[in-house]
This record gives structure tokens, C-alpha cells and sequence, in this order.
């Protein structure tokens, strides 16, 4: 499913215009971008919770010539999924 499947999933069922729908969800996700952003986790209930995370720098290799390479430190986000949401996934 991409972005605008999820609209029109949305807007069936709600019965709110495709626009209205497609409103919602972009500052929904602008919401949770702009929070884990500046450090923040947001937890959703049932569904899951997105958080930051830190990765070491670390020696890797250059696939194709096998030279070693410097990787350097990166914030990453995390995403967990939450009871209910993985019940329903295990459940089908």
C-alpha cells in the first residue's frame, strides 16, 4: 500500500473527502517526524512507538574493491511494533 492507497483507505472509511483524508495523514506524519526529530519518542497505543537510536561508527568494506572504509556515527529512527499490532499480524 502506498501513500495514496492509504488516503483512499482512509477517506472510505470516514466518509471525509479524499483531500481531507489526504490532510489528515500528511500532518500526522509531520507530527511524528518533527517529534522524533528533535529527540522525542511517540508512542501509539496498540500500534507501536517511534523512537531514536544511535549507531557507532564502524570499519566496513567497499563491496567492490574490498578497501577498508571508515562509516561514520548515525542517528537512526526506530520503529517498534506495538502488542495489538503485532497480534493482528501473527493472527492472519
Amino acid at each position: 500500500m502506498n501513500k495514496q492507497e492509504l488516503i483512499d483507505a482512509v477517506a472510505t472509511t470516514t466518509g471525509d473527502s479524499k483531500a481531507a483524508s489526504g490532510d489528515v495523514i500528511n500532518a500526522v506524519l509531520d507530527a511524528i517526524t518533527r517529534a522524533v526529530t528533535v529527540g522525542d519518542a511517540v508512542q501509539l497505543v496498540g500500534f507501536g512507538s517511534f523512537s531514536t537510536g544511535q549507531r557507532a561508527a564502524r570499519t566496513g568494506r567497499n563491496p567492490s574493491t574490498g578497501a577498508e572504509m571508515q562509516i561514520a556515527a548515525a542517528r537512526t529512527v526506530k520503529f517498534t511494533a506495538g502488542k495489538a499490532f503485532k497480534d493482528a499480524v501473527n493472527a492472519s
